[in-house]
């Protein structure tokens, strides 16, 4: 029989040993480039290597290994060890992190949008949910609420929408309905396309994705205070790759996620929207602000969207009464 070597195990199971240790690479499938959405996962990188010595990598590819919409599936097979993804790329693959993206939750700030993000990924529904794909949650990626980027003439009342083709996705696209606009899920990476060439005439996005994707390259107008909600993009990690980790390996990267998500926030709130106001001027981009009772007037039209998941998930199995009453729990307290 064959000596097999360490050499040979570390081929075979995709690591490499320096001396005694084991270094360990995980790839990790990203999309478009390095901005504000993907600071956190930058940031992870930059302390895994630290605590580890360089033992433990993450090496992070922006569309190398995935097309983003299928990056839940490539972790289902370990195609990589670690992606982000968008709940509302595919809702039907993920119902109970919907919850978050449903319309006018309330949600005020990246902090809380952590912390509401952070209590539904703990609740065992959710866990078992993602467990189907093999994928273990490990944070999320916090936004603002979405406003929308358009071309031509501006909606200068929300009855104007009626009719518009919008790229919105999840709850934000069942609220826009309310208004007569026309919604269309199309991923972030397609969205520049798709305006320039007519087939949407508006984009909701957070501040960050317009200027990285390129909307108010094409833009003339934006609505300042729509806030119809945002969407919930959670880094996952493949959960056999993840249980697989050494236990100083796992403690590096776990502990590593509260200054990830700091860093995330401090980035955003001080870097993103510092640029936001001065791209628009630069730019002569409109702003269009509706007024209170037009806002509550849409608040009470989409009313209905949050019950409705309710009743189409609770069918599916899954406890959406409980996950909502989490959500709406976290932020009261």
């Amino acid at each position: 029989m064959k000596t097999i070597t360490k050499t040979a195990i570390a081929a075979l199971l995709g690591v490499a040993f320096v001396g005694e240790a084991v270094a360990v690479e995980w790839n990790v499938s990203l999309w478009g480039k390095r901005r504000a959405f993907t600071e956190h996962v930058e940031r992870l990188a930059e302390l895994v290597n630290e605590k580890t010595d360089g033992e433990f990598t993450l090496n992070l590819s922006y569309g190398g290994l995935s097309n983003n919409r299928e990056n839940l599936d490539g972790i289902s097979i370990g195609a990589f060890e670690m992606a982000q993804f968008c709940a509302g790329y595919h809702a039907d693959k993920n119902p109970s992190i919907t919850v978050l993206e449903l319309p006018f939750l309330g949600v005020s700030s990246l902090e809380e949008e952590i912390e509401v993000s952070m209590a539904v990924y703990n609740h065992p529904a959710t866990q078992k949910d993602l467990g189907r794909w093999n994928a273990t949650l490990l944070m999320p990626s916090p936004l603002p609420q979405y406003n929308f980027v358009g071309v031509g003439d501006a909606p200068r009342t929300l009855e104007d929408f009626e009719g518009l083709s919008v790229r919105a996705t999840g709850g934000i696209g069942r609220a826009m309905e309310t208004l007569g606009a026309v919604p269309n899920s199309m991923s972030a990476t397609e969205v520049r396309q798709a305006l320039d060439s007519g087939v949407v005439k508006a984009v909701a996005f957070a501040p960050h994705a317009h200027m990285s994707f390129g909307t108010i390259e094409s833009g003339d107008w934006w609505t300042t205070n729509m806030n119809p909600g945002t969407v919930n993009c959670p880094v996952v990690a493949n959960t056999d790759a993840l249980n697989s980790l050494s236990d100083a390996h796992r403690e590096a990267l776990m502990s590593s996620i509260p200054e990830s998500l700091q860093h995330y926030v401090d980035n955003y709130n001080n870097n993103t929207m510092e640029k936001w106001g001065p791209a628009l001027d630069e730019r002569g981009i409109e702003r269009i602000t509706y007024t209170d009772a037009e806002l509550d007037e849409f608040r009470s039209a989409a009313g209905s969207i949050a019950q409705n998941w309710v009743e189409e998930n609770k069918a599916k199995g899954l406890p959406a009464e409980e996950l909502l009453d989490l959500v709406n729990s976290t932020l009261a307290n």
